[in-house]
Order: C-alpha cells, then sequence, then structure tokens
C-alpha cells in the first residue's frame, strides 16, 4: 500500500518512522547501546557475550514492539506539531516499557527489575536518538539547497538556451502561436528551475515538465529526436524529488540525440510495482562519444538527492548496452497527501 509522509530533511520535523534507513540506524543505535551497557555490567570480556544475551532478550522485544507501534501510529505524528509529536514518541516508549516490564515475569524467560531504572534508560535512548535525527535533519537542509545549486550548474547549459531561443525566434514569423507556446515551455521551464526545490513533488508535475523540455529540444533537433512515453501504468500522485527526470532526459539528448545525424529514440517507462515506484529512461548510445564526464556528474547529483529524501531506500543504477543507455531509478512509492 502507498504511504505519505514529508521527508525528513526538515527542521522540526520527527524521522519516517517507515523508512528502512531510519529503521536500520534505530536498530544500530539501540543495540549499540545494549552491547555497551553489557560491557559495563561484566568484570571480564569473557561474560561480556552472556551479559550481552541477557539484556537482548529484554531489549529486543520492547525495541521491536516500539518499531511497530511508531510505524502504526505515523500519520497520526506527523499531525502534531513537532513538540506534541516529542512528546507522543516518548510518552510511547516509556508506556511499552510499563506494560513490558509487567508481561515479563510471564512471557520473558528473563525477568526486566527496577522499573524507575528502565523507564530512565529508555527515556534516555529515545531522547538521544530524536536529538540525533533532529540534527541529522539540519545538516540535510543545507546539504539541499547546495545539492540545488549543483543540478542547477549541471543542467542550465549555455547551449540549450542559446539554442532554444534561436529556435523560438526562427518561429515568431513562420507560426506565431507555435513561438508564444515555446516561450511558455521556456518560461514553465526556467520557473521550475530557479525555485525552491527542497519539497517532494507529484511526479505528474515532473512529466508535466520534461514534456515542456523535450517540446523545446524537438523545436531545434526535429525529427532527429523521437519521444516514447508509457506512463499507463504511473500513479501521478506519487512523489519523487523535484527536477529529478529533467536532468536524465538533457543528458539523454545531448550524449544520445545531438551528437548522431540520424534519428533517435529516448524512451521514458514511468510504473509502480510492489509498493515501489520505477522510472526507466533509455537513450541511444555511441561508445565514441565524448561528454561523459556531464553525465556523470548529473547521475551523481540525482543519486545524492535521492539519498537526502529516500536515505537507502532508494537507487539509481545504469546499464550501457551496445546502441543503448538505460538510466533507472527504483524507490519508494510516496502518496501525496490529499487537500
Amino acid at each position: 500500500m502507498a504511504r505519505s509522509i514529508n521527508h525528513n530533511a526538515n527542521t522540526g520535523a520527527l524521522p519516517d518512522f517507515r523508512n528502512f534507513g531510519i529503521l536500520l540506524r534505530i536498530l544500530l543505535v539501540v543495540n549499540g547501546v545494549a552491547m555497551l551497557a553489557a560491557l559495563l555490567q561484566v568484570r571480564s570480556v569473557v561474560q561480556w557475550p552472556a551479559q550481552f544475551t541477557e539484556n537482548a532478550a529484554l531489549v529486543e522485544p520492547l525495541l521491536i514492539l516500539s518499531l511497530l507501534v511508531l510505524a502504526a501510529t505515523e500519520g497520526v505524528l506527523r499531525r502534531l506539531s513537532y513538540p506534541a509529536a516529542i512528546f507522543a514518541v516518548v510518552a510511547i516508549e516509556l508506556g511499552l516499557t510499563v506494560v513490558l516490564h509487567a508481561a515479563s515475569r510471564t512471557w520473558f524467560f528473563v525477568e526486566m527489575h527496577s522499573l524507575p531504572r528502565w523507564l530512565l534508560i529508555v527515556a534516555l535512548t529515545t531522547g538521544m536518538l530524536l536529538v540525533y535525527f533532529d540534527l541529522r535533519g539540519r545538516a540535510l537542509s543545507p546539504a539541499l539547497s547546495e545539492a540545488r545549486l549543483q543540478a542547477l550548474q549541471a543542467r542550465i547549459r549555455p547551449h540549450f538556451l542559446f539554442n532554444s531561443i534561436n529556435a523560438v525566434l526562427s518561429l515568431v514569423r513562420q507560426s506565431p502561436r507555435r513561438a508564444e507556446a515555446a516561450l511558455e515551455d521556456l518560461a514553465g521551464l526556467f520557473r521550475a528551475l530557479m525555485a525552491d526545490n527542497r519539497e517532494l513533488t507529484p511526479i505528474a508535475r515532473e512529466v508535466e515538465l520534461c514534456r515542456q523540455y523535450l517540446d523545446l529540444e524537438q523545436l531545434r533537433l526535429g525529427d532527429r529526436l523521437q519521444v516514447e512515453w508509457h506512463t499507463e501504468n504511473m500513479p501521478p500522485d506519487a512523489l519523487v524529488p523535484p527536477l529529478s527526470l529533467q536532468p536524465l532526459l538533457e543528458n539523454a539528448v545531448y550524449h544520445g540525440i545531438e551528437p548522431s545525424e540520424k534519428p533517435g529514440t529516448v524512451s521514458i517507462n514511468i510504473y509502480a510495482a510492489r509498493d515501489r515506484l520505477h522510472v526507466v529512461l533509455r537513450n541511444p548510445y555511441r561508445a565514441s562519444g565524448n561528454h561523459h564526464s556531464g553525465n556523470k556528474m548529473a547521475l551523481a547529483n540525482i543519486r545524492e538527492r535521492l539519498q537526502l529524501h529516500f536515505d537507502v531506500a532508494a537507487e539509481l543504477t545504469t546499464k550501457v548496452g551496445e546502441d543503448t543507455y538505460e538510466v533507472r531509478i527504483v524507490m519508494p512509492y510516496v502518496k501525496a497527501r490529499q487537500p
């Protein structure tokens, strides 16, 4: 089932407790604390494995139950203010600790002694994790701004602007309406490029932007640029990092279409499968091309922004065939909230 989130790069927001990267970090931190506690509890290193096993028998049920409850209440927590959400998370953890402490005598092989001590440990660990994710969010916020600036530098190539303006000028007398539509596409493209693109955007909007870009390119390339869209299985409300597809299309045109005088096809396939959104882009490939450094820069930038928004849950891969270059993006199917 698709889910809704606010990406965790904003400050003053809880982490997404359904994100695999977030869950992995929580598991590592809590188990690290359990390992350290076991080391402090024993007099000899030889006793450490047994002590850690005893600690894990108590910690793991609480940890797993906590992650399940936080994931289940993610939507409710998102609607709370940040201070209220923090209070709710701490209250959930302390409440679960009390419940498991009462049940430990019956359900567990090891009894949870000293409820006040357990409440203190859980409160401190929860607070430490919340502070860590808050600091991480503050660190990612300028990183997103820097990534946006790098993306602008990588995308706005002078030759594209120059050629687009020339193509529009050539239409002014022959076809004023087409020239007007082209100018609107150009204005819309640069309006999107210059916007503050920190928030996730519906993929339908990203596709519309890409169509505007390709319309401009077709003005100057004519029949040399053939485009195939496969969006019949695309969920229009899926959220993606803004300007994540247009740079790929610009690379496809720049590296796959421009170097050849023969017509070439750029294929875009977007679909959802098993709670994942797939974007597959293919273009003609020539091994003798000399523009590959710029291509690597754009791919690295998009890969970085995918990581900033989705952590380890998203991936970007490339595949080179005999005459085809393929870029594939797989990311969580994050559904836009209904207003």
